[in-house]
C-alpha cells in the first residue's frame, strides 16, 4: 500500500511542459523532516494506520456516521512562499484555484458531461466545499492567504514547510512555491500523514494552480488531483506513481468502479488495458491531460477519510471548527487593505488601486490626493497623476454595521515630466540615501542593495556602493535615475566613474548601463563592463574592497544614445549581475545634452583638432593644425553653449599649434572647446575634466 503520494501534473497541454513522474513508497520519505520517519518501526506503524483506515472505509456507511449525507465544509489556508518572484502569485489566482477545486468536487465543472458515455452514470458530486479561512489559529482576521519571503521557495521541501504551518486539524494547508521539490505537486495520504502533523498538507508549484496569473486551464486540475490523494485516493492504477507499467494491472486503487488500468499519460479516450472494456482515462486521478471526473466509488472513499480520525480529517468539518476558522458564513469586516499595480510613474501616468479588504464589504470610499479622480467608490480605481511628487492614498470600507480605514503614505512616486534639464552631474554628495535625490533602488532578493557610502569616492566624500558578497552570485541589483529632459539635445553623452575588484580569478560579475525613452517602461542596453576585463579596477581582493587611490577608479563614457532618446522623460539604469565578486562603487555620473548649434567636428578632422590629455585634470592642450593663416578664436564652453573661458584670440600661421586650455579649478564634467576661424574650418571638440 502506498503511503506517500506525489504527482507529476494532472493536466498538461503538451509534453513540452511535463515533468518526470516521481517514484513512490519509502523513497519519498526524504521529503519529511520529522525524525519519526527514521525510526525503525515507522513503516510498520504506517502500515497499521493505513489498514485501520482501510477497514473503516470498506465498512463505511455515511448514514450510520452522520445520520445524513453531504454538506462537508473544509477550511483552507494558502501559504505563498516566495522570493519576490513570479511565484508570489496574486490573491486572484488563489481565488481562481479555489473556484476550480470547488467546481470539480461538486460536479460544477463545465466539462463533466463530456466524459465517455460509459462513465456518465458514475460521475460523482462529492459534496465537499472548500472555503478560505477568515480566522487564523489565534483567532485573528485573515483572508486565508499568508505570504512568507524565503529562498526556500526554490526547494519546496520540508524546510520550506517548516517556515509556516497551521494546525492540520483546523485547516487544509496548501503551500505554493517556485518548486514543489521537483514535482508539480505532492502530498501525503492519511496513513502516512498521521505521524507528522506539521507537514501535513499539499505543496504545489505556482504554475499548476488556477487558470489565471501564472497558472493555465490545462494545468489547473493539479490541486484537484492532490486533494484526492490528501483524502486517501490512490491513482487509478493503484499504489504506484508510475503509469503505463504492465505490473500496474496487478495493483488496485481500492475503488470498485474504476477499472483496472496500467495508467495513462495521454488522453486516449478509447484506452483499454488490463483486460477492461474501457479505462476511466478521464479520471482526476490519472495523468491523462483530460481529467474531468471522480467516480461514485472514489466519493465514498474520500468521505470515509473525512469521517475517520486518521490524520484528524474528521475534525475539520465539525461546526465548532467552522466557527473557529471563520468559514461558517458569519465572517465580518476585520481588515481594510489595498494594493497598487505600481509605485512609480511619470507625470501623466496612471495607477490602478485594488481593494483587498475583508470580509463582506458593502461600500467603500477612496481618497487620492493629487490624483484624478480624487475620490472613488469602486473596488478597482484607475487614477491619473498629472504632477510630479509623492502621494498617499486612503480607503474606508464598511460592511453595513461598522467601518475601517487605512492610509498608505508615499504609496505613489510621480516623476517629473519634463525632468531635470542637462547638464547633470551627480556625485551623491547631498544625500544619505539614493531616494533622497530621486534614485530608485531595486533589490528583489532582499539582500544587499545599492546605497550611498562615505567609505570611498572618486571626488568629494561620497559615492554609490553595492556591497557584493559571494552569497549574491547569480543575483541582480539595479538602481534607476530620476527623469531628465533631453528633448532639446542633439547629442547625449553619459559618463561615470566606477571601481570594482574580484575575490578570485573566476569571478565574472557584469555592470550594464541601460537608458529609457519612456520613463522606464522600456529599456535599451547601451554599455557593458565585465569583471574579466574592463570592470576590474582593483585586482583580486579577498577581503573588503575599498578603492584607496584614483588609479583604482575607471572611467566610462557612453556616446551611443541616439536621437530616439531625445525625450523629456529619459532615465538611466545601472544593472549589476553578481558572480560573487567584491564591492562595486559608482561616482560622478554626468549626463550632458549638447544644445542645437554645437556640432562636434563640423569642419576640422580628428587629426586637425584634438585635446590632449583627455580626460584632463591639471593641464590640457588643444592641438590645432592650420591649413590657412588668419585670425582664430578659441573658447571653452559648457555643454549648454555658455562661455566658460576665452582661451585664445589672435592670428595663427599655417602649421600645427599647441594652445593651453585652462582646466585647473574647473568642476568635473564635460566641456566643449570651440574654434572659430575667419579663413578656415570651424568646429568643436569635447573635453572631459576630472
Amino acid at each position: 500500500m502506498r503511503t506517500l503520494s506525489t504527482v507529476l501534473a494532472a493536466y498538461l497541454v503538451a509534453p513540452l511542459v511535463a515533468q518526470t513522474p516521481f517514484h513512490c513508497g519509502n523513497d519519498e520519505l526524504h521529503r519529511v523532516g520529522a525524525p519519526v520517519v527514521r525510526e525503525a518501526d515507522f513503516p510498520q506503524r504506517v502500515a497499521n494506520a493505513t489498514e485501520t483506515l482501510e477497514d473503516f472505509t470498506r465498512s463505511f456507511n455515511e448514514m450510520d456516521v452522520r445520520g445524513g449525507s453531504g454538506g462537508y465544509v473544509i477550511p483552507v489556508v494558502f501559504h505563498i512562499i516566495h522570493n519576490n518572484g513570479p511565484e508570489n502569485i496574486t490573491d486572484a489566482q488563489v481565488y481562481d484555484a479555489m473556484r476550480v477545486l470547488n467546481n470539480d468536487f461538486n460536479q460544477l465543472n463545465a466539462d463533466w458531461d463530456n466524459v465517455r458515455p460509459e462513465f456518465l452514470d458514475i460521475v460523482a458530486n462529492v459534496g465537499i466545499e472548500f472555503r478560505l479561512a477568515t480566522r487564523d489559529p489565534q483567532g485573528n482576521c485573515t483572508n486565508g492567504i499568508t505570504r512568507t519571503v524565503s529562498p526556500l521557495t526554490n526547494e519546496g521541501a520540508e524546510e520550506m514547510k517548516a517556515l509556516i504551518s497551521w494546525p492540520r486539524n483546523k485547516y487544509m494547508q496548501v503551500w505554493v512555491a517556485a518548486s514543489a521539490d521537483g514535482a508539480a505537486g505532492y502530498t501525503f495520504r492519511p496513513g502516512s500523514a498521521q505521524f507528522f502533523p506539521e507537514e501535513d498538507g499539499i505543496v504545489v508549484q505556482h504554475i499548476y494552480l488556477g487558470t489565471v496569473g501564472t497558472g493555465s486551464p490545462s494545468r489547473s486540475r493539479t490541486l484537484t488531483h492532490e486533494v484526492g490523494h490528501w483524502l486517501n485516493l490512490a491513482h487509478t492504477w493503484g499504489n504506484s506513481n508510475n503509469p503505463g507499467l504492465d505490473e500496474n494491472c496487478f495493483e488496485d486503487d481500492g475503488v470498485g468502479d474504476t477499472p483496472l488500468t496500467k495508467g495513462w499519460t495521454t488522453c486516449t479516450l478509447n484506452g483499454s488495458s488490463c483486460g477492461s472494456d474501457l479505462d476511466n482515462v478521464e479520471n482526476y486521478m490519472e495523468y491523462s491531460y483530460c481529467s474531468k471526473m471522480f467516480t461514485e466509488g472514489q466519493k465514498v472513499r474520500m468521505i470515509a477519510a473525512l469521517n475517520n480520525s486518521t490524520a484528524q480529517r474528521n475534525q475539520l468539518w465539525q461546526e465548532s471548527n467552522l466557527t473557529a476558522t471563520g468559514v461558517n458564513g458569519n465572517a465580518t469586516l476585520c481588515a481594510a487593505s489595498f494594493i497598487s499595480n505600481t509605485r512609480e510613474i511619470c507625470a501623466g501616468g496612471t495607477v490602478v488601486f485594488t481593494d483587498q479588504s475583508y470580509h463582506n464589504i458593502t461600500s467603500r470610499t477612496w481618497s487620492f490626493p493629487g490624483g484624478e479622480p480624487s475620490t472613488s467608490s469602486e473596488p478597482v480605481a484607475v487614477v491619473t497623476y498629472p504632477t510630479g511628487g509623492t502621494y498617499s492614498a486612503s480607503l474606508t470600507v464598511s460592511d453595513g454595521a461598522g467601518s475601517l480605514s487605512t492610509t498608505q503614505q508615499d504609496i505613489v512616486v510621480v516623476l517629473s515630466n519634463p525632468g531635470t534639464a542637462p547638464p547633470v552631474t551627480e556625485g551623491f554628495e547631498s544625500a544619505n540615501q539614493p531616494d533622497d535625490i530621486g534614485w530608485t533602488v531595486v533589490n528583489n532578493d532582499g539582500d544587499n542593495g545599492f546605497g550611498i557610502t562615505s567609505t570611498a569616492a572618486y571626488s568629494g566624500t561620497k559615492s554609490l556602493r553595492l556591497v557584493n558578497a559571494a552569497s549574491m552570485a547569480g543575483r541582480l541589483d539595479q538602481i534607476v535615475s530620476p527623469t531628465y529632459d533631453m528633448s532639446q539635445a542633439t547629442d547625449i553623452v553619459l559618463s561615470f566613474r566606477y571601481a570594482y575588484a574580484r575575490r578570485n580569478s573566476t569571478n565574472a560579475d557584469q555592470l550594464r548601463v541601460f537608458v529609457s525613452a519612456n520613463c522606464g517602461e522600456n529599456w535599451s542596453l547601451r554599455s557593458q563592463l565585465f569583471a574579466t576585463s574592463d570592470l576590474n579596477t582593483g585586482g583580486i581582493v579577498a577581503g573588503t574592497f575599498v578603492p584607496s587611490t584614483p588609479a583604482q577608479w575607471g572611467y566610462e563614457e557612453v556616446t551611443t544614445i541616439g536621437s530616439s532618446f531625445h525625450v523629456s522623460d529619459m532615465r538611466i539604469r545601472f544593472d549589476f549581475f553578481s558572480d560573487g565578486g567584491n564591492n562595486l562603487y559608482l561616482d560622478d555620473i554626468n549626463l550632458n545634452g549638447t544644445t542645437v548649434g554645437l556640432e562636434e567636428f563640423t569642419s576640422y578632422s580628428t587629426e586637425q583638432m584634438r585635446v590632449v590629455p583627455n580626460p584632463a585634470s591639471a593641464q590640457a592642450d588643444l592641438l590645432l593644425q592650420q591649413e590657412r593663416s588668419g585670425r582664430v578664436a578659441i573658447d571653452l564652453l559648457d555643454v549648454t553653449g555658455r562661455l566658460v573661458d576665452a582661451v585664445f584670440s589672435g592670428d595663427l600661421s599655417v602649421g600645427e599649434h599647441r594652445i593651453a586650455v585652462p582646466v585647473i579649478g574647473k568642476p568635473s564634467g564635460v566641456y566643449l572647446v570651440r574654434t572659430t576661424s575667419e579663413n578656415g574650418p570651424t568646429g568643436t571638440v569635447r573635453l572631459v575634466v576630472e
